[in-house]
């Protein structure tokens, strides 16, 4: 791995901003997206973000913190110890410039802390990549939930993007096994990166997966953009 998408965040940190990272997936065209948003502040986050923040409670662990924003946050105005962990040492390393006391490069699957309040965000309900893969992923995270502890995720229900039948189908080019599952590419600086499995998760389904491996799940707040916010706790 290059670790494109890290290099764009340490290079934003210190100062050598240039130009914007750019995404493409199986189902859609490039897109660009704007480094400062990683960057962004509580005030400039979306609502299931900020929801999900206030709702944070004791030691939490931050999964896949990128720019580290979330954990900021909860750290400097919640007062909270928060660990953040992403599989990409420049991130990482922007992290620890901006501040955040707790934060290391970490497969969560390997991790092995207890916490309160366990954070999945900007369509982290699908960090998995694959859906017979979420079912392994979350009983993982079963294990890592102090009693009383909660999951946060957040995600959205994609089928909006493809075509619907006068019946109330859809037409659905089956890449993989479901129609949430994509490969993500990232581009920056004339660079790409080799393409990485990830997952965009209606509600019903992570309900359904949460339920095999008894957690029971909770929709606390619903966005503009078929995007949901979702609670997960022990059953």
């Amino acid at each position: 791995m290059k670790d494109l998408f890290g290099q764009a965040i340490l290079d934003y940190q210190q100062g050598q901003y240039t130009e914007d990272i750019k995404t493409e997936t199986t189902i859609s065209d490039e897109d660009v997206l704007p480094l400062p948003y990683l960057f962004r502040s509580f005030a400039q986050m979306p609502p299931l973000e900020q929801k999900a923040l206030q709702l944070a409670q004791g030691k939490v662990l931050e999964v896949g913190c990128g720019a580290g924003s979330h954990g900021l946050y909860l750290q400097n105005e919640r007062h909270l110890e928060v660990h953040s962990i992403d599989l990409s040492p420049k991130a990482i390393e922007a992290c620890k410039l901006r501040g955040l006391q707790h934060a290391r490069v970490q497969d969560v699957l390997k991790e092995e802390q207890k916490y309160d309040t366990i954070l999945l965000l900007m369509n982290g309900a699908g960090m998995c990549g694959r859906l017979k893969k979420m079912g392994n992923f979350y009983t993982h995270l079963k294990t890592l939930l102090n009693s009383g502890g909660q999951i946060l995720t957040d995600s959205s229900d994609i089928i909006y993007m493809f075509n619907q039948n006068e019946d109330g189908s859809y037409d659905v080019p089956l890449y993989f096994d479901y129609y949430g599952e994509v490969d993500y590419t990232v581009k920056y600086k004339g660079k790409k990166e080799k393409p990485f499995p990830w997952m965009y998760v209606d509600y019903n389904t992570l309900q359904r997966v949460a339920f095999s491996v008894g957690l029971q799940s909770e929709l606390l707040a619903q966005g503009q953009h078929y995007d949901y916010l979702a609670r997960l706790t022990h059953s």
